[in-house]
């Protein structure tokens, strides 16, 4: 796991047994996923779970994820879906649960949500960025880049604000990466005008977050 990673997610794995070993951050994800391959061949008898590459992943969201959404849309009162909202971690959310989403609403608009620090499907550079969960400084093989209509990149502040403001009004606790997504998706909403209707996954829980920044600083305050 990247060394950037808060002390909540660090301290979860642990509690789970697990033998932690931090890479440097500013390699990201392709560290973390680096030295866990030195691992596999050094060791035949590890599992690499290779969630970025495994088809596993989609196929979970194909058949959960998108299809809690659609029964979820269809109790409602008028049978509508307008925009989906996803931030591209694996790739595995998006390309699994749009893919149910596209084929029950064909004119429903996907939103791939990026760093704007690391804009890398937008064809910019790798770079370190501060939205934990997102943004892993490649494109994802399982990730399919035509499920999605528009990248919507958040930057940094963005995303810890819009987390901030969800807690506090809305009673919504998620991550930095669940601020990224409803900062999208509040865009995509104001843009799509009245009476529409956005769907976003807040796919973190902020309390692995409290000690970093995006509520410690609150606490300050």
């Amino acid at each position: 796991m990247p060394e950037t990673m808060s002390l909540e997610r660090r301290n979860l794995l642990r509690a789970y047994g697990a033998e932690l070993i931090l890479t440097p951050g500013p390699e990201g994800m392709k560290g973390a996923i680096r030295v866990a391959k030195e691992l596999v061949d050094g060791h035949p008898d590890y599992f690499p779970a290779r969630q970025f590459d495994n088809q596993a992943n989609v196929k979970i969201h194909r058949e959960t994820t998108g299809p809690e959404i659609v029964d979820a849309i269809r109790s409602l009162d008028d049978d509508r879906l307008d925009g989906f909202v996803a931030g591209i971690g694996t790739g595995g959310t998006i390309t699994g649960a749009g893919e149910v989403l596209r084929k029950a609403y064909p004119d429903i608009h996907i939103v791939a949500v990026e760093p704007a620090a690391s804009p890398v499907l937008s064809g910019g550079s790798p770079s370190p960025h501060k939205i934990q969960g997102i943004g892993a400084g490649f494109v994802p093989s399982i990730l399919d880049t035509g499920i999605y209509d528009e990248i919507i990149a958040v930057t940094n502040e963005e995303a810890f604000e819009s987390a901030r403001l969800a807690a506090r009004q809305e009673g919504i606790l998620g991550g930095i990466s669940s601020g990224a997504a409803i900062h999208a998706a509040l865009q995509l909403a104001r843009r799509l005008g009245p009476g529409k209707r956005v769907v976003a996954v807040i796919p973190s829980n902020g309390e692995r977050y409290l000690s970093t920044v995006l509520y410690a600083e609150e606490q300050q305050v």
